[in-house]
């Protein structure tokens, strides 16, 4: 029991490690990024509170390679004082050194999920509220060029949100029978009702009438069956933000609009397996560290360089699966499962042939 408690602490003294360390490096570059982009209103200051509010979420999704790296670091620094050897030749055994190894990754998992679920989204989204507020004045821009919905023949495209939940810069396209276009509209602002009924304001219409295209303009304009008010704010996230319950919401509410959803619920079942991979990249860095700790001319950089260089090539593997799977349309859960699967399975074969 003590020996698993202390195995359990250098774990998670290493994972601690790397994840300053990392946060230090993203941190850096991220706050000389954002210097190129202050204004008189978004100083330096703001800039650095950007940063410090979206760090959160960029570890998250550096969180297996954390998982990897840290494990790594924990269990050379064991061996440097030969206390894996010491461990080993106790009788300690490979079960039990898995279990050791499991318990505090259990841990590291939930709180990786508190994480990403609660703390990290908000975070990110005050903090990408404050830079539009302060670079753009009240104004928030609508990410990927802005969101459709389309009820019946009628298509809606909404631009903009605007701090005190005002939409902005909302264009409605109207088509008749035929697949002609009868009217177009632009509005400048709406006022929005608890019946998914918007009072468009400083409105633009231009009517097709007898072949003639008719211009008119509006002070007001009522038009219903939009978006209910309870649904405006997340329109104006971007995808990194969103919890995995918004992102999955969002993904059903893109689909039953006709328009492409692939990138959000990717991005749902990447993070809702990131746990698993966690946990994966923990068990490979297990046998690593134990094979590596047998030679006694490895280095604790090569023992680093090793591990990074698993941590890359994870990265790399899984942009390219996620790449292919977009371009042939395959299972988007399937695609999201096979980088972790193939962690696991490497792991597994390693724990195998593992020296203990």
């Amino acid at each position: 029991m003590i020996l698993q408690r202390y195995i359990g602490v250098s774990l998670a003294k290493g994972w601690l490690l790397v994840m300053l360390v990392l946060a230090a490096i993203f941190g850096l570059i991220g706050f000389i990024e954002e210097l190129d982009r202050t204004t008189d209103d978004y100083d330096a200051i703001a800039a650095a509170r950007y940063t410090l509010f979206i760090l959160p979420n960029q570890l998250v999704s550096l969180a297996p390679i954390i998982a990897l790296l840290g494990s790594i670091v924990a269990l050379a620094n064991l061996d440097r004082f030969n206390e894996l050897t010491i461990i080993s030749c106790t009788g300690f055994p490979p079960g039990k050194l898995l279990t050791a190894i499991a318990l505090p990754t259990v841990l590291l998992v939930a709180g990786l999920w508190l994480c990403m679920e609660y703390l990290a989204p908000q975070l990110q989204q005050s903090a990408e509220r404050e830079r539009s507020v302060l670079r753009y004045s009240d104004n928030i821009s609508i990410p990927d060029g802005g969101v459709w919905s389309t009820t019946g023949r009628r298509y809606i495209h909404l631009q903009k949100m605007f701090e005190n939940g005002i939409p902005g810069d909302i264009s409605l396209f109207e088509f008749g029978n035929s697949g002609e276009l009868i009217r177009a509209l632009h509005a400048r602002t709406a006022k929005v009702s608890d019946d998914r009924r918007w009072l468009f304001q400083g409105v633009r219409e231009k009517r097709l009438v007898d072949g003639k295209l008719v211009s008119r303009q509006h002070k007001e304009l009522e038009i219903a069956n939009l978006w209910a008010a309870e649904e405006l704010p997340t329109l104006s996230l971007s995808s990194d933000s969103m919890a995995l319950s918004i992102l999955y919401q969002y993904s059903q509410y893109l689909a039953s609009n006709g328009q492409p959803m692939e990138k959000y619920l990717s991005l749902f079942w990447q993070k809702l397996l990131m746990p698993l991979t966690v946990f994966a990249m923990v068990l490979l860095a297990t046998p690593i560290s134990a094979n590596l700790a047998a030679g006694r001319d490895r280095s604790f950089g090569i023992n680093m360089g090793i591990g990074a260089v698993v941590g890359i090539l994870f990265y790399l593997s899984a942009q390219i699966i996620f790449a292919l799977g977009q371009l042939l349309q395959l299972n988007i859960p399937l695609v999201a499962l096979t980088p972790t699967l193939i962690v696991l399975v490497c792991a597994l074969i390693l724990l195998k042939r593992m020296r203990w």
